[in-house]
């Protein structure tokens, strides 16, 4: 009798089919690295920019040590001062002094505007250092100045400046306030660098003189601002 049984095949398998290795997935992080270290150099340059900056800054600070202008107010010459009809009729001189406190560093003074206001009201403009007389004021030095405010203006003003102009007219002393706008460069050896534009304001008390000769006023010191 043949034999029922199939001979199996050499090499055949007849167990569960086995899966196909899996493929290896592309690699998408190598752009995301790039990315990275593009940043983090980019970051580390700009950290050593600015380190190297604030540096500069500090060694230049400590070798110059610069210092503000200084502003003062020294005499003053108010020939009127009166409010007919809406309108201030005035005449006044002021004479200031600019010092520079600087061992290393001189200024030079292209120009300066003075504004006068009075009761929060602005009076005049004028120019007290133009770009045709500018100067340069060197170390450790004081220069004047002087400002002309003379004319008339329109000014609304309500009761309660009224009862202060009235208040001041009487002890013949008025509050007037000044500011000043510059153009400003320094020299540092012979080299000349930067351009600023600070701001003096300078709260004054100046006394009304009909004999029309300077008042010495105790030298009142401004505030200057730099920025």
């Amino acid at each position: 009798m043949a034999d029922s049984k199939q001979p199996h095949l050499n090499g055949a398998y007849y167990g569960p089919a086995i899966p196909p290795p899996a493929q290896p997935r592309p690699q998408r992080h190598h752009s995301r690295s790039c990315c990275c270290c593009l940043f983090s150099f980019f970051w580390k340059l700009l950290v050593t920019l600015v380190f190297l900056a604030a540096l500069v800054v500090l060694i230049f600070y400590l070798i110059v040590q610069p210092h503000a202008f200084k502003f003062y107010v020294n005499e003053a010459n108010l020939t009127k001062f009166d409010y007919i009809n809406n309108t201030l009729h005035y005449n006044m001189v002021l004479n200031f002094t600019a010092r520079n406190p600087n061992k290393k560093l001189n200024f030079y003074y292209d120009k300066v505007e003075a504004r006068a206001f009075y009761e929060g009201s602005r009076l005049a403009n004028v120019d007290v250092i133009t770009a045709m007389n500018s100067f340069r004021q060197f170390k450790k030095s004081s220069d004047p100045m002087s400002g002309v405010f003379s004319g008339q203006r329109l000014l609304m003003l309500d009761n309660n400046q009224v009862s202060e102009f009235n208040k001041d007219k009487s002890v013949e002393v008025y509050d007037i306030y000044v500011k000043l706008y510059f153009e400003i460069r320094f020299r540092l050896g012979n080299v000349i660098f930067g351009r600023i534009n600070p701001k003096v304001k300078c709260d004054l008390k100046v006394p009304l003189n009909s004999k029309n000769t300077f008042t010495q006023l105790v030298p009142t010191k401004c505030d200057v601002d730099l920025y």
